[in-house]
């Protein structure tokens, strides 16, 4: 077997039109196609970073809540790499989103921190 890339990440919002709006305005991930299910009441967004398509976003009616603290089993966290993480959190800083303090990665000497999207799944912003 032969993977060749991951496909997409897809997440289930709580609050549909807040996570849409965290996710493309403050994020600036492209809207590729939004469309709404009828037969299952759900919303399903199609987002992209630089062209590539990266994440579908969904509504759902009355989705369970899954743990994310303490470390629950599961999809740990969406990690994003930036260029410069300065820069990273002082733009999310202007837009009232507060990240951890900023951590070393213990075999890269890179540096990371996370933040929260709007149903606190961790986003890690890594220094590349």
């Amino acid at each position: 077997m032969k993977l060749n890339k991951v496909h997409h990440i897809a997440i289930i919002a709580s609050n549909y039109e807040v996570s849409k709006k965290f996710y493309n305005q403050i994020l600036g991930l492209k809207i590729i196609r939004e469309v709404y299910r009828k037969e299952r009441d759900s919303f399903k967004l199609d987002l992209a970073l630089h062209d590539h398509y990266v994440i579908e976003l969904f509504s759902f009616p009355n989705p369970p809540k899954r743990p994310s603290r303490p470390e629950a089993v599961g999809m740990r966290h969406l990690a994003f790499e930036v260029d410069n993480l300065d820069e990273t959190i002082a733009f999310l800083n202007s837009k009232s989103i507060f990240s951890e303090p900023i951590r070393i990665d213990e075999f890269t000497g890179k540096r990371f921190t996370f933040i929260q999207d709007p149903d606190a799944l961790p986003i890690e912003f890594y220094e590349k």
